[in-house]
């Protein structure tokens, strides 16, 4: 069952103090990027809308995923520093009293979604800024040209041991003119 919207703060974060409630100021402006209910929508033909087991709520799968990228955290990582820290918690939108997702299944809704899901929140990322006047998307342009080259492997370091039968053949006999006492 597709959700994308988490149970809610719990009623634990009420008592705590205001200095813990704030975010620091990068996690508070991607927080305010990723609220936008279309980066859900390129989740939403992986999951059926009805029937089946709850999912992981998208808001919060998307910002596990920002911190995975932005520290270069591994999945057991990841979970073990959310589960410690009140900031990230409240930054993934998980209650204080709430379980963090296990990384077994972080790494399956990666492999479900996949290239798929990426490709459709570049998408609406590309979208967001441009409708937000953030970038020139008409300015834009990356080329992928692939030209063929001839090159043989391996590169220089390969070359010394083609080519010395044929120097020695254009020389004359390179130990001939070096004498007795050369090396061997």
């Amino acid at each position: 069952m597709f959700r994308t919207i988490g149970d809610g703060p719990s009623p634990w974060g009420s008592l705590l103090p205001p200095e813990l409630l704030r975010l620091p100021e990068e996690l508070a402006r991607v927080d305010a990027l990723l609220d936008d209910p279309v980066f859900f929508a390129p989740f939403a033909a992986h999951f059926h809308p009805v029937i089946g087991r709850p999912s992981t709520p998208v808001e919060c799968y998307l910002r596990l995923m920002f911190l995975k990228f932005r520290y270069r955290l591994g999945y057991e990582s990841l979970c073990a520093e959310v589960a410690d820290s009140i900031c990230w918690r409240r930054f993934c939108r998980i209650p204080l009293d709430g379980r963090v997702p296990h990384p077994a299944t972080l790494m399956k809704l990666a492999s479900r979604c996949g290239q798929e899901a990426v490709a459709g929140l570049d998408e609406a990322l590309w979208a967001k800024a441009a409708g937000q006047k953030l970038l020139r998307a008409g300015r834009v342009r990356a080329d992928t040209t692939v030209i063929a080259a001839n090159v043989a492997y391996p590169a220089d370091v390969g070359l010394w041991p083609r080519r010395w039968p044929g120097w020695c053949a254009r020389c004359g006999g390179c130990r001939q003119r070096a004498g007795p006492r050369a090396p061997r």
